[in-house]
């Protein structure tokens, strides 16, 4: 597959390549929050509040809908009163009993780790709150424990759908008095996303396009994604799995302050070296930095030094900066140049960025 920048700026080449639609369905992710926002209310995710405050929440889920639970500890932030943690297995730890709430979280409602996790937290007496399309088994485990289910309303694609499972989880979070959610901020967030879906519109051409500028820079290049924020980090865990399953290309994803101490390393490795004499020029390194407003002080000197060793040796760098006051906004304007960068990155390569074949076929092979 061959990188060909002008693919992105050829509307028929766009449809053409784009079949699935993912292009508009990362579009409407604005549409995701105010629904996904709705439907936690209609569910009634406000009688959590009436309950004694649990011990600690602890979201099951793997992929998209695990991000779901980090994002849901970075809007809490660091002040939140309780633990706030994500379990991506088919158990729960054991510490997990019957004064903590498990919040279950699946796209599909059928995913096994998620249903398997479920049904422990119901058998160990745990509060249960469970998010999935309607009529799904996780419904049922729900539905059978007296338990609140959110039903989503999942007619898109899984992976354009994330505001639509990550939404409701904040809030059961503002419900329950970690963290602060009123309604304007659901409505700033996806007015942040509808901004980014205009500007990165497919007639859009690429030099004002911030999400094909984005994937111009990655093109050719294995990105290396920093967040400088638990919140950041989140963002960045998201355009490393967008590259990944839109592209199907190779990304790593890190937080600082901890990157610096394993990650860094590679910038002096076989991929961070140029060689000036090669007939056809290489994929190299490239460092991208996810900023947030609400870094730690020592975080912003240790950002600032490692641009400056990767800058000494010629690797290329970006960086980009969240916006917005509340953790909603920042994580939508990080986020959302993510999902888009992660399918212009493919159509530049001619890839379809919607099947994930590997993918089905591992589940295929391991179902029972």
């Amino acid at each position: 597959m061959i990188w060909e920048p002008e693919r992105l700026d050829d509307q028929h080449h766009l449809s053409e390549a784009d079949p699935g639609g993912m292009l508009r369905a990362v579009a409407a992710s604005a549409a995701h929050v105010r629904t996904g926002h709705r439907c936690a209310v209609e569910a009634g995710v406000d009688r959590l509040s009436a309950a004694i405050r649990p011990r600690a929440v602890v979201v099951a889920g793997v992929g998209g809908s695990a991000l779901a639970g980090d994002l849901l500890a970075a809007v809490c932030g660091q002040g939140a009163p309780i633990p706030v943690v994500t379990v991506r297995s088919y158990q729960l730890p054991g510490w997990v009993g019957a004064t903590d709430l498990v919040i279950a979280v699946s796209w599909s409602g059928e995913t096994g780790e998620t249903l398997a996790m479920a049904g422990e937290a119901v058998r160990r007496g745990c509060s249960l709150l469970a998010i999935g399309p309607a009529g799904s088994p996780l419904e049922a485990v729900a539905v059978q424990s007296s338990s609140v289910y959110v039903p989503i309303p999942t007619e898109g694609r899984p992976r354009a759908d994330f505001w639509l499972v990550a939404t409701p989880l904040v809030v059961a979070a503002a419900a329950l008095g970690l963290g602060r959610a009123e309604p304007t901020d659901y409505e700033r967030a996806a007015r942040v996303l509808e901004d980014l879906a205009h500007r990165c519109r497919p007639s859009s051409e690429s030099f004002i396009n911030p999400g094909k500028s984005l994937a111009m820079e990655l093109a050719e290049t294995v990105p290396m994604i920093w967040g400088s924020s638990p919140l950041a980090a989140v963002a960045a865990a998201r355009l490393a799995a967008r590259l990944h399953e839109n592209a199907k290309y190779p990304a790593m994803a890190g937080e600082l302050p901890e990157a610096c101490h394993d990650q860094l390393a590679v910038l002096d490795g076989p991929l961070a070296q140029r060689d000036i004499f090669a007939d056809t020029a290489s994929r190299t390194l490239r460092l991208v930095l996810l900023r947030d407003l609400e870094e730690h002080p020592a975080v912003t000197g240790a950002r600032e030094a490692a641009v400056r060793i990767a800058q000494d040796r010629s690797v290329p760098v970006t960086e980009l900066a969240a916006d917005g006051a509340h953790p909603l906004e920042r994580l939508a304007s990080l986020i959302g140049l993510a999902d888009f960068a992660g399918t212009y990155l493919a159509l530049g390569y001619g890839v379809d960025p919607t099947p994930v074949v590997p993918i089905t076929e591992l589940k295929a092979r391991t179902s029972h």
